[in-house]
């Protein structure tokens, strides 16, 4: 059984102009990763030129299809009938994209099949991380 889920997306990004332009958007989850999920746009959707990757928790991601989540980096709320903002907040600005919520759901629910939620835990590899941090800090 694979341990990473990629579910595309057509994203509304929200421009300053009344105009929304359709982007294409990869949601990510790796089981190896648990507390996270990501959200990757192509370089064609970017000011920069270059794929662009956000990852956030899963949690946050979880909760802000049925009620405003959110108070970092990463923001999410519903808004109106089957769609979710999930904006986006960086020092340069903040992007806003609009996913169908019944996107989103059927992405979490994989992700549950998966990894169900409140047993994250049990998928964490301590000793790889450590090795892995450690390898970092030299």
């Amino acid at each position: 059984m694979s341990t990473v889920i990629e579910h595309a997306v057509q994203a509304r990004m929200v421009a300053s102009a009344p105009r929304m332009e359709s982007v294409p958007a990869t949601l990510l989850y790796d089981r190896r990763d648990p507390f996270a999920v990501r959200i990757a746009f192509p370089a064609t959707a970017t000011l920069e030129g270059t794929d662009v990757a956000w990852a956030f928790s899963r949690e946050l991601l979880a909760a802000g299809v049925d009620a405003p989540a959110g108070l970092g980096d990463v923001r999410v709320r519903p808004y109106g009938y089957d769609r979710t903002v999930v904006e986006f907040h960086a020092p340069e600005g903040v992007a806003m994209v609009h996913i169908r919520t019944s996107e989103l759901r059927r992405f979490l629910k994989r992700v549950q099949g998966l990894v169900p939620a409140g047993r994250e835990h049990l998928y964490l590899d301590l000793d790889h991380n450590l090795v892995e941090l450690l390898r970092d800090a030299s």
